[in-house]
């Protein structure tokens, strides 16, 4: 064999080997998503995780409940360790029924509407208050209207989502500073209190709660949240005479309480040191029962290790199942989790959360180091061939707020996506239930999120 047909061997060897292998790859990835939709367990998790605990606020007894079931289910599928890991969590409690109430419009008269006070804020007292309603569409607008403009007033923060974005999150993510910072803007100007539209492009009548942050050098002031439809027919009245509002809300912040990540692990058997963590957060608001946030992504990861048991796959890596408490109202396990693995060493090639909703998949976004984001993710799309039939694209953004502190350890960072359309209908609300979670769509994700990692721990980064 001369030298030039001896190249054309090896060359012809590597080709027929790589697609060997890409078959190969083709039938196990296969498999999953059958065993997923013919045999799984997420949707049953999913059941009790909602139905049976409940609302998961993080602080609460159902929060603990959920923390005991995590580890249970976990410990059901024969994994090699599971454990809890303590964190110190936030505690805060709504109390009764807020009250919001237009008082004596002249079109109008009085009325009352839906309303749903902001996660972590203060309350107004038991006797409430009223006071005159100013309304803002942004930050910058409160700090152009000063104190002559503010003090003693309502700030109301009436700037929709941008219905034109295709994807919904981005329209979240430029609305949603006036509901995690509008409260701590206002009070500079001397503000009673504020009124923040609900978090969706949908009208409708349902209020959204979530998450604020009083910056440390404000006085906190009560943050109320109320549908779109009521901030609608504000807005309009406050175009043609002066409106008073009347709020009650006796929510409070207590003292921190112990909670728990819920971690379940298989080990390694080449690399046991390289870990790819899949996760979701186990608390939820106290209004709904936290189906699509973030239940749906727990029972999700869960999954992954239960099919890769299921097909009797050995992995190279570590496959870590994380299930993270206080993502809604203050982060506190994301932020001991990656604390701890910063702090001892502990190395993740690859992390995947899943905190977009139990929808159809359609891929993952992916983030990194930019020391080592390109020659990764280079690595990452050469499977998309793998991941087209089912779906699923790959893209450069965010990936989850409870692995973003594993950035500095220069693994990829990943977040599931689902279809984004739906999800801000149900998002903080008490329409957020088990029944809105569609059984096949859930499957499909965790046998999506299980493709992934059965990729990277097959073939590294």
């Amino acid at each position: 064999m001369n030298k030039v047909s001896g190249l054309t061997f090896l060359l012809l060897l590597s080709i027929f080997s790589n697609i060997s292998a890409q078959q190969e790859d083709a039938f196990f990835i296969r498999t999953i998503y059958d065993t997923a939709l013919l045999d799984g367990s997420a949707y049953d998790w999913l059941d009790a995780l909602t139905n049976e605990i409940g609302p998961r606020l993080s602080g609460s007894t159902g929060a603990a409940a959920a923390v005991e079931y995590g580890k249970q289910m976990l410990d059901t599928l024969g994994l090699d360790s599971v454990w809890l890991q303590p964190c110190m969590v936030p505690h805060w409690v709504r109390g009764d029924q807020e009250i919001v109430k237009i008082v004596n419009s002249h079109k109008m008269g009085s009325m009352t509407l839906k309303a749903l006070a902001l996660g972590n804020s203060v309350g107004t007292g038991p006797r409430g208050l009223t006071a005159e309603v100013v309304e803002v569409k942004s930050l910058d607008e409160v700090d152009k209207l000063g104190r002559d403009g503010i003090a003693g007033r309502i700030v109301f923060f009436n700037r929709p989502m941008d219905p034109t974005q295709l994807n919904t999150f981005r329209a979240y993510g430029g609305a949603v500073d006036q509901r995690a910072l509008g409260a701590s803007r206002a009070s500079r100007y001397g503000a009673a209190a504020v009124l923040v539209r609900s978090m969706t492009n949908k009208l409708d009548d349902v209020p959204h709660t979530g998450g604020l942050r009083y910056e440390a050098d404000v006085l906190p002031i009560p943050a109320i949240a109320i549908s779109t439809n009521d901030a609608e027919l504000l807005s309009e009245l406050l175009r043609d005479e002066v409106i008073r509002v009347y709020m009650r809300s006796t929510c409070q912040l207590l003292e921190d309480k112990l909670s728990y990540n819920v971690i379940g692990e298989i080990r390694g058997s080449e690399k046991p040191e390289e870990i790819i963590l899949v996760g979701g957060h186990l608390d939820s608001w106290d209004v709904g029962t936290g189906a699509h946030d973030d239940g749906a992504g727990c029972v999700q990861s869960m999954e992954v290790l239960r099919l890769l048991k299921k097909l009797n796959y050995q992995p190279k890596r570590t496959i870590r199942c994380v299930l993270f408490m206080n993502e809604e109202n203050g982060l506190a396990g994301g932020r001991a989790y990656s604390e701890y693995a910063l702090k001892n060493n502990v190395f993740h090639l690859a992390a995947i959360e899943s905190d977009r909703g139990g929808f159809t998949p359609r891929g993952f976004t992916c983030d990194g180091d930019e020391s080592i984001f390109k020659k990764k993710f280079k690595k990452v799309n050469e499977w998309l061939p793998l991941l087209e039939p089912y779906g699923l694209q790959l893209e450069k953004g965010g990936s989850g707020a409870d692995i973003s502190g594993l950035k500095p350890q220069k693994g990829l960072l990943f977040g599931f996506k689902p279809d984004s359309q739906r999800y801000f209908d149900f998002h903080h609300t008490p329409a957020d239930v088990f029944d809105v979670v569609n059984e096949r769509e859930l499957a499909l994700g965790a046998a999506a999120m299980t493709t992934l990692v059965y990729l990277i721990d097959f073939y590294g980064l």
